[in-house]
């Protein structure tokens, strides 16, 4: 049965990683190189997890809400986005050096400040210099100042720089939230933690607009949305939790801000913040810009500029949590097998069609049933290796339901499903088959 202590094993990070490796979940980015440090690729199942990652957070943010809409900003912003918003003066991270062996660390993240993690000595590190977060480059052939722009290291000031279009054109009016998916760049000190700090990274935030006396409100409600969302999708309610953050961890702008964390191999650490970031970031933007990002409250006669509550997660965080939770091993007759119970919305393939034979007599019949299903189910077909090793590959990989066409589907019109979980089987006809995995898939 299942080993309820995976979780508190040291050995489950290498466990993720090296399944990762194996079986085209992740990728050292650059790899015939040598590997470019703190840059992952990810490979034919680590792109559909992320993508049912983040399908999944916009379901839920957007398509299923009538006061969420969507954006998608660009990556490269001029320096003035970035001055008005203290990023240029403020993004920043204590950075010290090791005199002995050359080794640099982020000095709010050492145990001990006085001793360097790398060597073990004490007295060697150098005082800490603010070592500002942000990749800059040069936009039109000139590499010159004027020239100068940022990738940006967050998703949020696009939304905030489009606050006004997108309350004239989408017609809503606070309480109402503009979500965002996409890459952010922060040049890190020192990533690590596989995919869990990286340089390059993908975020999922929404910044929800409402009117100033009811942000208390609205912040408490997205802490338990956000909180019920991964509980949802499989994170065990004792692998997470919601932290609020005391007085001298709030950014200047924040009343209130709570981190969703979830208990990695390492300890707990951060998967998603929620915060109530006030008015800061509609007044500084129009302070700088000249414009008016403010809403009229026909109703009360009233201007205001609306307060933002922030929920911001990190996708690849998220994707890294799912499959921790999701990675189970228990004993079948004397073996161990391996399994990521993934929930079905999650899991890279939802179906695998799996010819018992790959003589062509079957081929046919297997083709069409993987046609079938392909249509609305991302699908593999693998007819190679003995039947028994495909089902262990399809559990590794997380896949809920295996379909099974044997000989005598020739006769009989009928697959056999699978299901992960419980490895019980079940005889179906090949015209009910798309009805049956749709209540266990859908």
């Amino acid at each position: 049965m299942a080993d309820p202590e995976l979780l508190d094993e040291p050995a489950l990070f290498d466990k993720i990683v090296n399944l990762s490796k194996r079986r085209g979940f992740v990728f050292q980015s650059a790899e015939i190189y040598g590997g470019f440090r703190s840059a992952y690729d990810y490979g034919p199942l680590g792109v559909l997890l992320l993508r049912n990652v983040k399908d999944a957070w916009w379901r839920s943010m957007v398509q299923h809400r009538h006061d969420v809409v969507g954006l998608d900003a660009s990556i490269l912003s001029p320096p003035q986005v970035w001055e008005a918003s203290g990023h240029l003066a403020n993004f920043s991270d204590p950075l010290v050096d090791c005199t002995n062996c050359n080794a640099r660390h982020r000095q709010d993240k050492l145990t001990d400040p006085e001793t360097c993690p790398s060597c073990g000595t004490s007295g060697h590190l150098t005082e800490a210099r603010q070592f500002n977060l942000m990749f800059k480059t040069h936009a039109g052939p000139m590499a010159d100042s004027t020239a100068e722009v940022y990738l940006r290291p967050e998703t949020a000031q696009g939304i905030f720089t489009n606050f006004a279009n997108v309350l004239q054109t989408s017609r809503k009016k606070p309480p109402f939230g503009i979500a965002q998916i996409g890459k952010s760049f922060r040049n890190e000190i020192t990533p690590g933690n596989f995919v869990f700090r990286t340089r390059e990274f993908e975020q999922m935030e929404m910044e929800f607009f409402v009117p100033p006396d009811e942000a208390g409100h609205w912040f408490n409600y997205w802490c338990d949305q956000r909180l019920d969302w991964y509980l949802d999708l499989g994170i065990p309610q004792a692998d997470i939790r919601l932290r609020p953050h005391g007085t001298d961890e709030l950014s200047h702008y924040s009343s209130g801000t709570s981190d969703l964390e979830y208990r990695f191999p390492w300890g707990w650490d951060e998967l998603e913040g929620i915060a109530d970031r006030g008015d800061f970031d509609l007044s500084v933007h129009a302070a700088h810009s000249g414009e008016r990002l403010e809403y009229f409250d026909q109703a009360n006669n009233r201007h205001y500029v609306p307060h933002v509550i922030e929920p911001a997660a990190g996708a690849t965080r998220a994707a890294m949590a799912f499959l921790m939770a999701a990675y189970q091993t228990e004993t079948v007759n004397d073996s161990t097998r391996t399994v990521l119970r993934l929930d079905a919305r999650l899991a890279p393939y939802k179906v695998a069609v799996l010819p018992l034979s790959n003589k062509d007599t079957l081929t046919s019949t297997a083709q069409e049933v993987f046609e079938i299903v392909k249509l609305r189910w991302m699908a593999d077909y693998d007819q190679t290796q003995s039947i028994g090793k495909r089902y262990a590959r399809q559990d590794e990989i997380g896949t809920p339901c295996c379909v099974t066409v044997d000989f005598d589907s020739l006769e009989d019109r009928a697959v056999t499903v699978r299901e992960r979980d419980t490895r019980e089987q079940q005889r179906v006809s090949i015209d009910q088959l798309e009805g049956f995995l749709a209540a266990r898939l859908d």
